[in-house]
């Protein structure tokens, strides 16, 4: 997975907000439901399609304070286990 790829949310994946801006994702297709918390929350919100994984970091440098220097690496270890669960994927364009 390249900095320029466009990630997408499963549209199936059922995104709850609990307190304090932390989240459950639910898959009904499984049954797991799978905690995130506040900075996770921002990234799936930006799985969109038309984000590429470098707008994220940008965008998530741009919005929050003291953002770690391996920010890149931490965006695409999570984003890269949301494909592996099947919570995130890529689209195709038709042929």
């Amino acid at each position: 997975m390249n900095t320029q790829d466009k990630p997408i949310a499963n549209p199936l994946v059922v995104l709850r907000k609990e307190f304090d801006d932390w989240a459950v994702l639910f898959d009904p297709d499984t049954s797991h439901a799978f905690g995130l918390n506040p900075v996770s929350v921002f990234i799936w919100q930006r799985l969109d399609g038309r984000h590429t994984l470098a707008d994220i970091v940008r965008e998530l440098r741009e919005a929050c304070d003291e953002v770690p220097p391996e920010v890149e690496e931490h965006v695409r270890e999570f984003v890269a286990d949301l494909l592996k669960n099947g919570l995130a994927g890529y689209e195709h364009p038709a042929p």
